[in-house]
């Protein structure tokens, strides 16, 4: 699971890897849907299948404003996701230049590397212009295949799955989703666990 990940000029809620790239969109009944159809083109550049989750008041403007290719899910009254329309899986329309500036730079060599391409040997300056020509060349299936197999290593939660299981069901999504070095979570286990009246008297 991703969070926050770029795709071109907007950031991801929600991406899963499984197979392919799954993006999630949320609209809750707070947001407006006037960015929506930019959100989704970014999307589309970088995700193989793309889904809007959308509150019941918003699923007919979704519908509107989404190709048919966009999945889409609603939000019910009791919190249930359920699917109004599947999202089509499209890793040939990706853009594997898009797909490059959304990787760290380790991750773009590691793509390289498993799709048998040379890694220019230029100076260090030269070295994101020269690895983003590259890329511009590069089929975009194979690039997409490519980037959920390096970034299902390179961006692998289960690290914190340990740190999950000693929390509260009400912080879990805050610690898969806010980057926590390793030598911090013993201290956020046993903070939590502190009774509030031995919490309070804390400086």
């Amino acid at each position: 699971m991703l969070t926050e990940f770029r795709a071109g000029a907007c950031k991801a809620d929600v991406a899963i890897l499984n197979g392919t790239a799954t993006v999630y969109e949320i609209k809750s009944e707070r947001d407006s849907l006037s960015r929506l159809a930019n959100q989704i083109e970014n999307y589309k550049k970088v995700f193989a299948k793309v889904y809007v989750i959308a509150s019941e008041g918003h699923v007919k403007g979704v519908l509107d404003t989404v190709s048919e290719d966009v999945g889409v899910m609603m939000l019910g009254s009791r919190y249930r996701i359920a699917t109004v329309r599947e999202a089509e899986n499209r890793p040939d329309r990706i853009c594997p230049t898009t797909v490059f500036e959304s990787l760290r730079s380790a991750e773009a060599v590691a793509i390289l590397k498993r799709l048998k391409v040379a890694i220019p040997s230029v100076p260090n300056t030269q070295r994101h212009a020269a690895m983003r020509a590259v890329f511009t060349e590069l089929d975009p299936t194979a690039v997409h295949e490519a980037m959920v197999t390096t970034l299902k290593g390179t961006r692998d939660l289960a690290p914190l799955g340990e740190l999950v299981d000693h929390l509260p069901r009400s912080l879990h999504a805050a610690a898969l989703s806010i980057q926590i070095r390793r030598a911090d979570h013993c201290r956020i286990v046993e903070a939590v666990s502190t009774p509030l009246c031995a919490a309070k008297v804390w400086a």
